[in-house]
């Protein structure tokens, strides 16, 4: 079992900009912070009290209270340095901009998901349970804010990494080629080889519903796993997409190795949300007309 939960993001904020490192206060101030938000968290809601309006940091009186996170409580720390971000190229840590073409694809495909309630089939992954959210299961796998944990179960001819967020697996066949460019899988095709104590995977043959960070069909991932330690492996990804993006980019964190286990995430059990959001959408579609035919004054 092993986890991946930091508090470092993916891209460096721009307080840090041009600088990989944290100084070592800097790394104990946001740590340091964190701890404190979850201490705070914790605490029994005051019922005298109003309520907060909105989510932005999570706490109560929205859709995850304390009980639920576990996005870690350290930065990143690779050969000792404490990173500002798990991106580190380009060298400003930042996912480079997608092309002018790809740009324009996205916001009429984001615009369409906003105002698409017909059915659920139109709703996100996420949404619908297919697949992780963000890109817990990948690739890359990347932290998010619970859920981190994986299990890699090895054998000769393939690997299985069991993802801890919507039960995902993804599938790596150890040598050999890719399927046919015809075939398309949930999470790609996943080939990997070992150059000395490293795994490297290559993932190709994505589908057209899932993207990340507005990848296409056609990107190409490269991961590197490398155990550095009893309880420590390295992981390294580069996206290659010259559809999407005006340059590839690559990050790396490390993963621990948890005696925790593996929760069952029953995404849809007792869960209402996507029924009420499509049933919310057929009120108002009642509504409006409703107020069409109602006579003129």
């Amino acid at each position: 079992m092993w986890t991946s939960a930091t508090i470092t993001p993916l891209e460096r904020p721009d307080e840090y900009q041009g600088r990989r490192a944290l100084t070592k206060e800097e790394a104990a101030r946001l740590e340091g912070a964190e701890a404190s938000l979850v201490s705070n968290s914790a605490k029994p809601t005051d019922l005298q009290q109003q309520l907060p309006g909105d989510c932005k940091d999570f706490g109560r009186g929205c859709g995850y209270n304390n009980f639920w996170l576990d996005r870690g409580s350290q930065v990143v720390r690779i050969d000792g340095e404490p990173r500002t971000s798990l991106l580190v190229d380009p060298p400003n840590g930042k996912i480079p901009p997608l092309t002018d073409e790809r740009k324009q694809y996205m916001a009429a495909r984001n615009q369409q998901l906003r105002q698409n309630f017909d059915g659920p089939e139109a709703r996100p992954l996420g949404e619908r349970c297919l697949l992780a959210f963000g890109s817990s299961s990948g690739p890359p796998m990347l932290p998010v804010l619970y859920n981190n944990h994986y299990q890699i179960v090895q054998s000769g001819a393939a690997i299985v990494i069991l993802v801890e967020m919507v039960h995902d697996a993804r599938i790596v066949r150890l040598g050999g080629t890719h399927v046919a460019n015809n075939v398309r899988k949930w999470m790609g095709d996943s080939v990997g080889h070992w150059e000395g104590e490293t795994l490297v995977v290559e993932t190709t043959n994505f589908t057209d519903h899932e993207s990340f960070r507005g990848t296409t069909r056609d990107a190409r991932v490269i991961e590197r796993f490398t155990r550095v330690a009893p309880d420590k492996m390295h992981y390294r990804f580069t996206v290659e997409d010259p559809s999407a993006f005006t340059k590839p980019f690559t990050g790396e964190l490390p993963f621990y190795r948890t005696d925790d286990a593996i929760y069952e995430y029953a995404c849809h059990e007792g869960n209402y949300a996507l029924r009420g959001i499509l049933a919310g959408a057929r009120e108002q579609e009642h509504g409006a007309s409703t107020d069409a035919a109602a006579p003129k004054q």
